[in-house]
């Protein structure tokens, strides 16, 4: 069970990644379990030293009642201290933000985030990796690799 955020790979260069555990209610878990997740526009954020994701929506559950989860509400991770201290010394720096890139389920039974320490692609490098994985594509079609 593996959820991804594709576009972050199409819109950031990333430096680093790390996979963090995330907070969750009962509900959240089950619609997780079913899929139902989306990272448009999801990142993460530093407040009081600990580390947040924002926008980042699991569809309520079907079967829920009156205690079902906010469809968009914040979620904290957990990382280590020197983890921490580490991504919010580079995210102070001009032009890192901290993404979510995955989320998946452990052989426990655990749901954990993959989070990347990105740099925002400009356009014409968004080009470049179109090109590159475009001829990489024609290689393989051609020499049958």
């Amino acid at each position: 069970m593996e959820l991804s955020n594709r576009k972050a790979y199409h819109d950031y260069f990333f430096e680093a990644t790390y996979i963090a555990g995330l907070v969750l209610n009962g509900t959240e878990v089950k619609s997780l379990r079913s899929g139902k997740a989306s990272f448009n526009d999801s990142f993460c954020y530093f407040a009081n030293g600990e580390l947040f994701v924002k926008s980042l929506h699991i569809s309520e559950y079907n079967y829920g009642t009156y205690n079902n989860h906010q469809p968009m509400q914040e979620r904290k991770l957990l990382l280590n201290k020197k983890e921490l201290q580490k991504l919010e010394a580079k995210t102070k720096e001009k032009g890192y933000s901290i993404i979510p890139l995955k989320i998946f389920l452990t052989e426990k039974g655990i749901f954990k985030i993959e989070i990347g320490l990105g740099k925002g692609k400009k356009n014409y490098d968004k080009r470049e990796t179109i090109k590159e994985r475009d001829s990489e594509r024609d290689i393989k079609r051609k020499y049958g690799i």
